[in-house]
């Protein structure tokens, strides 16, 4: 069994983690990846001017150093974790619309299933699923899920 892992770094990813976990140590697992997406539209996107300056350009160059750095700590973080759990791991890190990169990928490699946290949210919303993980439920095909809360 290959079990697909998603992370961004919330309490709701880390809950998926132990859930993972807990899959790999009582079944067959042949691997477990993890995945972190990061969707360059929700983040810092270069300014509009006439004309850029070389530093302007510096600085935003900068900021998107940072940010990967953060995205592969978050990585390291979740697969530590698994590791000390004497689970084996693999992780990938793609850019692109969330959902659809972790639909394609699991699709692409052949996984057998999907775990990824739901969102927590008060409220009626409360009783809807997070964006992402609704769309993974929805857009996967000969996979299993598994919406972890």
């Amino acid at each position: 069994m290959k079990i697909l892992v998603c992370t961004d770094g919330s309490e709701s990813s880390q809950k998926a983690l132990e859930e993972a976990s807990i899959i790999a140590k009582g079944c067959n697992v042949v691997e477990v990846t993890i995945i972190h997406v990061h969707d360059p539209s929700l983040g810092a996107t270069l300014p509009y001017y006439e004309s850029i300056t070389a530093e302007q350009m510096k600085n935003f160059q900068n900021m998107m150093a940072e940010q990967k750095k953060e995205r592969e700590k978050i990585l390291s973080q979740a697969s530590k974790f698994l590791e000390e759990k004497n689970i084996k791991t693999r992780t990938i890190l793609k850019e692109g619309h969330p959902s659809h990169t972790i639909v394609n990928v699991a699709k692409e490699e052949g996984f057998d299933m999907i775990v990824i946290g739901s969102r927590g949210l008060g409220g009626l919303r409360k009783f809807f699923l997070g964006s992402v993980s609704n769309a993974v439920v929805q857009e996967t095909e000969n996979c299993s899920v598994l919406v972890v809360k």
